[in-house]
């Protein structure tokens, strides 16, 4: 019997906040363990809770970057579990009413090679909710220390419908979901700090058949390609217990990145498990148009939006808008860049190449880089204007990128400029020819490629400053 796999994940997100989500004490990361804590963090008696608006904001901007309905009201629900890592013993969420329905997130697929864009298709929603983060337990060999500096740390709950069917159709989400998150302004998404988090929900049925198998919660994906990983490697331990006659357990399993390796960790928890009730400390939350209105005004164009009209306007390859949309920075570079004259074919070279090689070398960021769009503007318009040639243009680059130097300010100091004195060039295109007997009978019996050696040659006579164009004119000229 052939077997088919539904997947459906839970991907947690810190928004990107001043403070925490029902109190005023900071968000944040990497400080001293338990420092980010206040009574409504420790859940001391009489401390009561006070909604955060820029965490709602960023998640009503999440739900119109995804497509979502927002609710025109929320409500605040108690989630009942005991462990240390949750001092209330409950974590506020939404259960009934969240804020964001429906929506969904369009995902790209490898293609058959590097440089071919592959399928794009769109991944429903079910829903996203609000709520807070928990603490985080750190085990030792002997004991267990918990550290509530990330508890009630404005949490994201966004849910897919079980509609992935395959380990690389979750990573391609996953992927695309974070470029619009930090994009959006919404998170960094940085999995290694714990900002995002994902669980995946697995199960394997028969070909054909509309109900759902039996499902299996995966934990302990810390990483995209460990999604990926233990996604593949619960589809392939589900296919073995079937083909053994076996029955698929529903359960929470942990996924070991390194070994590639899952344990069973407990049974599944049902909804009724958590014993949901309102919160009768927070209000519900009303959501207006007006409100509405003013975030999707902050919303900015979709990555694989932006992809198309690079791909449509610029006429871009897709082996250069890959490189240069995920990063908002990058492609916003670029547009400046051509904004400024440059041809846009160009420009996309030289950021998704040099650009990001000279950066990669002196480990710099974008925004660190002493080249700018008028850099690039500059470079390009030199080479159009055949002032200097494509290989001078690149030792220019290199000068400019490590002294932020305009680039006709370098060529003029360095007197790089291209020769056009067609008598200079005649000398060296006869030399060349004299030098190159082989190549110039080959050309003159058909062999245009033959031509190469010859305007090598002369090119490097002229230590690259020969004028590629009247080269190739003269030499032709020349041989007759």
């Amino acid at each position: 019997m052939k077997y088919e796999a539904v997947i459906g994940l839970e991907v947690h997100v810190q928004l990107r906040t001043a403070s925490k989500m029902f109190t005023r004490v900071a968000a944040g990361y990497g400080q001293p363990e338990n420092t980010l804590v206040d009574p409504v963090v420790l859940a001391l008696p009489g401390a009561l809770p006070v909604m955060n608006k820029e965490a709602l904001d960023k998640i009503i901007k999440t739900g119109l970057i995804l497509g979502c309905e927002i609710a025109a009201v929320c409500k605040w629900d108690r989630k009942n579990y005991f462990y240390p890592d949750s001092p209330k013993n409950y974590q506020i969420s939404q259960y009934d009413q969240p804020i964001c329905i429906g929506g969904a997130v369009e995902i790209e697929l490898p293609g058959a090679a590097r440089n071919i864009m592959g399928e794009h298709k769109k991944i429903p929603l079910t829903r996203i909710h609000l709520e807070e983060d928990v603490g985080k337990l750190n085990h030792g060999a002997s004991d267990s220390l918990v550290d509530y500096n990330r508890a009630g740390t404005p949490l994201m709950e966004i849910v897919t419908d079980p509609a992935l069917t395959s380990a690389d159709e979750a990573y391609a989400l996953l992927t695309s979901l974070r470029t619009a998150l930090v994009q959006g302004g919404i998170s960094d998404c940085d999995m290694e700090k714990g900002q995002m988090r994902c669980d995946a929900n697995i199960s394997i049925r028969p070909v054909g058949e509309t109900k759902l198998g039996t499902k299996v919660e995966l934990k302990n994906l810390n990483s995209i390609s460990f999604v990926r990983d233990g996604i593949a490697h619960e589809i392939r331990r589900q296919l073995a217990v079937k083909e053994s006659g076996g029955t698929i357990v529903q359960e929470t399993r942990d996924f070991d990145g390194q070994t590639g390796a899952s344990q069973s960790l407990r049974s599944k928890e049902m909804a009724h498990d958590y014993r949901y009730f309102p919160d009768p400390d927070l209000m519900p939350v009303k959501v207006d148009e007006a409100w509405k209105a003013a975030l999707r005004a902050t919303v900015s164009e979709h990555h694989f939006d932006r992809q198309r009209r690079f791909m449509a306007d610029y006429l871009l390859p897709y082996t250069i808008t890959s490189v240069l949309v995920p990063e908002r920075e990058l492609a916003d570079f670029f547009e400046v860049t051509v904004k400024l004259g440059a041809a846009p074919q160009a420009a996309g070279n030289w950021i998704a190449n040099d650009l990001l090689r000279e950066l990669a070398a002196a480990k710099l960021s974008l925004t660190e880089s002493k080249v700018q769009p008028a850099h690039i503007a500059g470079l390009v318009k030199l080479v159009e204007s055949g002032v200097i040639s494509n290989s001078i243009a690149k030792e220019v680059f290199v000068t400019m990128a490590r002294s932020g130097e305009l680039p006709d300010v370098i060529v003029e100091r360095q007197g790089l400029k291209q020769s056009t004195d067609t008598g200079e060039l005649e000398k060296w295109v006869a030399a060349a020819i004299a030098d190159n007997p082989k190549a110039a009978a080959g050309f003159r019996s058909g062999n245009e490629k033959a031509l190469n050696a010859i305007k090598g040659a002369v090119m490097k006579a002229s230590g690259g400053k020969a004028n590629p164009k009247l080269v190739d004119e003269i030499t032709r000229k020349q041989l007759g």
